[in-house]
């Protein structure tokens, strides 16, 4: 039996997390992968601030999906206590929002640089990760993201084997892998399976890294979710639009009442919920 729960990036549809609230309400989405929060990275607030985040979400009854921190988003080169630190405080963020997720990266590799040059420093550092979040009954969730050590499926899968961690579990992120020219299925999907735990849906396209709705470029969203369900996977499909460069949806769905909204935040979050829901009809997801 598979269960797939809608989540989103609702900063994506305004800084403000009153216009976040209202958006997804109106679309009856009750979890946020909460990243930007009335303009500020929520690892950036303190927890007394978290607090008032927190009553404000139960207030209107949503819950986070995962913290969408930017926990492992800097260079491999850059200092890193400061970074674990934050890490550390971004834990008692998610204790503080009762999610079990942090969403990760794998840090930035300097340009023109082999990956594996730095594999032991990523393994190292996140060694740290793992155990300062030992016992606190969270699971961090690796995404791979483009230029990072873990933006192939290989190198997803090394972290994973090497950290041999169980708490330790996966983003897979299909517009991500098509904008590292990776097959995302069956190739990646095939690699991956049996580690991923949620799912960021945005797709793109091979000719030019476009980010484009699902369903609509080569990140195969509609084989995987497909494979997921036939898996009986239960778990968040977070939309992450990132349309705000997409032009032409008219052309894509020249039906769409879609086509008649405002241009902006909420339009392109619509077009992002739209392009989801078409492909679950289909597979009956």
């Amino acid at each position: 039996m598979s269960r797939f729960i809608l989540s989103a990036f609702a900063d994506e549809i305004d800084p403000s997390l009153q216009t976040q609230m209202d958006v997804l309400d109106e679309y009856g989405i009750r979890y946020i992968e909460m990243r930007g929060v009335n303009g500020k990275n929520l690892t950036q607030y303190s927890l007394d601030e978290v607090k008032s985040i927190k009553k404000h979400l139960d207030e209107r009854g949503f819950k986070l999906s995962a913290v969408g921190s930017p926990i492992g988003k800097i260079m491999i080169t850059d200092e890193f206590d400061s970074h674990l630190e934050l890490f550390k405080h971004t834990i008692e963020i998610a204790k503080i929002m009762e999610t079990e997720y942090i969403r990760m990266f794998s840090f930035f590799i300097p340009k023109g640089e082999d990956p594996l040059r730095f594999r032991d420093e990523v393994m190292n550092r996140w060694q740290k990760f793992i155990k300062a979040a030992e016992g606190t009954g969270l699971i961090l969730l690796h995404e791979n993201e483009k230029d990072i050590y873990g933006d192939t499926p290989e190198r997803c899968l090394d972290l994973i084997e090497t950290l041999n961690c169980d708490y330790l579990k996966l983003v897979f992120d299909p517009a991500n892998f098509v904008q590292c020219d990776v097959t995302t299925y069956p190739d990646a999907y095939e690699m991956l399976k049996d580690h991923i735990a949620y799912m960021h849906i945005k797709d793109a396209l091979f000719k030019n890294h476009q980010v484009v709705p699902a369903g609509h470029g080569d990140g195969h969203v509609k084989e995987i979710l497909t494979a997921l369900k036939a898996r009986g996977y239960e778990g968040f499909l977070s939309l992450e639009p990132h349309l705000a460069n997409f032009v032409g949806y008219a052309d894509l769905e020249p039906n769409s009442p879609l086509n008649l909204m405002e241009e902006g935040g909420p339009k392109q979050f619509a077009i992002a919920k739209e392009a989801l829901l078409k492909i679950l009809d289909e597979i009956g997801g």
